[in-house]
């Protein structure tokens, strides 16, 4: 069982994203204050659950949460400023989204940047150690997803369906033969160098 989270005398958020590795599509944070009385048998890792799992839970961790938010970094911005940061940016955003300021923050991963003045802790795979940032976890995974499959529709060749952006072989395939998207990171090695598209 997860512990709820790192403080608790402090109001709390987690924090977490998805999507780092993917070639195409946004990276997507979340953050996530639950109450202290909060828990949830399934509730863990997003990388643990089934995708039904995850969208069974996500509606869970709405009602439930005192407050979250979540938010899309796209590829445009990606590009310009790296990954990681954009990670960092989305995580903030999402923060700044939250109805109460949260008295400490805790981070999935071991990067971050100070929010304003609020005391953090970065936890390496935090999500499988406390619940709000599982919550968060789920959340930025589950909104991605949904996100990737709307791009499905304008974009099928590269079954971002079924692979959600990630270097798949069947994506990298279909980047072969049809070229990048306008959805695709283009500071991204899309594929190896010997394969290298022309932009």
């Amino acid at each position: 069982m997860l512990t709820l989270k790192i403080h608790n005398e402090l109001l709390e958020c987690g924090t977490d994203e998805a999507g780092r590795g993917c070639l195409a599509g946004p990276v997507t944070a979340a953050a996530v204050v639950l109450p202290n009385d909060f828990s949830h048998p399934w509730l863990t890792d997003s990388k643990q659950l089934t995708e039904r799992k995850r969208m069974e839970l996500k509606p869970i961790i709405e009602e439930s949460a005192l407050s979250f938010g979540v938010s899309h970094v796209m590829m445009e911005e990606i590009d310009q400023i790296n990954i990681l940061n954009a990670s960092i940016m989305g995580m903030h955003r999402s923060i700044d989204q939250l109805t109460m300021r949260p008295e400490f923050i805790a981070v999935d991963g071991n990067k971050f940047k100070p929010y304003h003045k609020t005391p953090h802790e970065c936890v390496v795979k935090g999500d499988g150690k406390y619940l709000h940032i599982a919550a968060a976890s789920i959340l930025a995974k589950t909104y991605r997803d949904l996100y990737m499959q709307q791009l499905h529709e304008e974009f099928p060749m590269y079954n971002w369906k079924k692979n959600k952006g990630y270097p798949t072989q069947e994506h990298r395939e279909a980047l072969k033969k049809y070229g990048p998207s306008p959805y695709h990171r283009r500071s991204f090695r899309l594929l190896p160098e010997q394969l290298k598209l022309e932009f």
